[in-house]
């Protein structure tokens, strides 16, 4: 990501905390506006958009002296696609985060701040926003060769165009299978945009990133005073899907007991509140997706095979980007162009000898990983000729990859004991804790939420993390 500072609006009633936040956002080199309140925040959003120098983050404190912080965000619903919203609380209420998260929020934070937590979460948002930002430039350049959303002429994904073609206008489900990074949520929404359901809502859940004792809330709602913290009605994502799409990402995360009301679900097209006696009709296509292998999952007693056979009706499969050909060219020179142009160079197009080098790599890391190993050679090259020295240290570097340091024995896939010195000299700290976490993950038997616990971390805490290695969750890739 570009090291050009952000523009922050920090919004926040009590003087002394905007201005301890102001000083510790603008000591990482950040450009930091505040406001009081809603009215002022908002009137400040809408004269930097004006002036063409519009926030990239927005750090709101959910309790103002004019408004309610969610009901200000929920009355701005454009903020959140063109700006990372960090909402702050008080009190701790996973419930109003994860709100605020559903509206669209980046993240929340709770009070009292700690400062490297503080900067940290602003860093990633920023870096999601500019990724995403990048993205949809790509998607631009390359018009003739995209479709709703993806980028790339390859016979995998012309396979993968036609089948969202063919199943769009069904309402069997659809089980998206595929590496992190290659495109399973930009599918489900593309299958969505191609249906008569388009003009109803599209509904995503992260099955792994949200408690599971609040998940079937999450799904299926609740009622006021059904449990703890049930201070309202809440509708559910089924609910609020009704007559378009429901998404759900990373399925097999979801807990045994979950699986058999979600199995009922589909077989009637009934949903049933916590707290409540009565069941209610919904009328939604659902998609689900996930990077594990399913049939290994059922294998092993994971995954209901009941469930497994009455999502997957239709199975897609996601190419990786190693199997995509000349895609992975087509990527690199649209990204180059960008890169160029936002660091005041010119390039001469792609060297055949380059060409192949990039065809050759693995890109475990799909478009993200091409898309840094781009970035890093446009900075270190002064042009216009791009060479093989601009990639020391990125995606082609002599380094092993992270993944080349796991062995198989006969416990399963381990770490190496003693990885290579020379390997963790060659390696950043950003790519040894990957590796660290990846391992983690091979030793839990690919279930983030076991890895999260042996780390001692939130589960959602490694799937962000994840996102932002492997393309800041699989929508913000260009096509990955």
């Amino acid at each position: 990501m570009s090291n050009t500072p952000a523009r922050i609006l920090v919004i926040e009633d009590i003087a002394s905390l905007a201005m301890t936040y102001a000083a510790h956002l603008e000591g990482a080199g950040h450009v930091v506006d505040t406001a009081h309140r809603g009215d002022v925040a908002r009137l400040l959003i809408a004269n930097a958009a004006v002036g063409g120098k519009p926030y990239e983050v927005v750090l709101l404190d959910l309790q103002l002296p004019d408004c309610d912080g969610l009901e200000w965000l929920a009355d701005m619903p454009g903020l959140v696609t063109k700006a990372g919203v960090i909402v702050v609380t008080a009190d701790g209420s996973i419930k109003r985060a994860i709100g605020a998260m559903r509206m669209g929020a980046y993240d929340f934070l709770v009070k009292p701040l700690q400062p490297e937590r503080l900067l940290t979460t602003v860093r990633n948002a920023v870096e999601r926003r500019r990724l995403e930002n990048e993205v949809q430039t790509v998607r631009k350049l390359t018009a003739r060769d995209n479709f709703q959303g993806f980028v790339g002429r390859s016979n995998p994904m012309q396979a993968v165009y036609r089948a969202i073609e063919s199943v769009a206008d069904s309402k069997a489900t659809v089980f998206i299978t595929g590496e992190s990074g290659t495109g399973k949520e930009v599918a489900a929404e593309a299958i969505h945009q191609a249906s008569r359901r388009t003009h109803k809502p599209f509904i995503a859940i992260n099955c792994g990133a949200i408690p599971e004792n609040l998940l079937e809330s999450e799904l299926f709602g609740h009622l006021k005073g059904s449990f703890t913290g049930a201070v309202e009605n809440r509708l559910g994502a089924a609910k609020e899907a009704d007559g378009g799409t429901l998404f759900l990402d990373e399925i097999c995360e979801m807990e045994l007991k979950l699986q058999v009301k979600l199995l009922r679900f589909l077989q009637t097209g009934m949903i049933q509140r916590v707290g409540s006696s009565k069941a209610e009709p919904v009328d939604v296509r659902v998609i689900c997706a996930t990077n594990r292998d399913p049939a290994a999952e059922v294998a092993a007693g994971r995954f209901r095979e009941d469930l497994f056979y009455r999502l997957a009706v239709i199975p897609l499969e996601m190419p990786a980007l190693r199997e995509r050909g000349e895609d992975v060219v087509l990527l690199a020179e649209a990204f180059l162009e960008r890169f160029a142009e936002q660091e005041g160079k010119r390039f001469n197009p792609l060297s055949e000898d380059l060409r192949a080098r990039l065809l050759a790599n693995s890109w475990p890391g799909n478009v993200r990983e091409l898309q840094n190993a781009m970035r890093r050679a446009v900075v270190m090259s002064p042009g216009p000729e791009l060479t093989m020295a601009s990639f020391a240290g990125a995606a082609m570097a002599a380094a092993p990859p992270v993944r080349a340091v796991v062995q198989a024995t006969d416990a399963g896939a381990m770490p190496a004991a003693e990885p290579a010195m020379d390997a963790f000299n060659n390696m950043t700290l950003d790519e040894i804790e990957r590796w660290a976490i990846e391992s983690a993950i091979t030793r839990a038997g690919g279930s983030l939420r076991k890895a999260a616990h042996a780390l001692g971390l939130s589960p959602s805490t490694l799937y962000r993390k994840r996102e932002r290695w492997l393309g800041s969750g699989d929508s913000s890739a260009a096509n990955g």
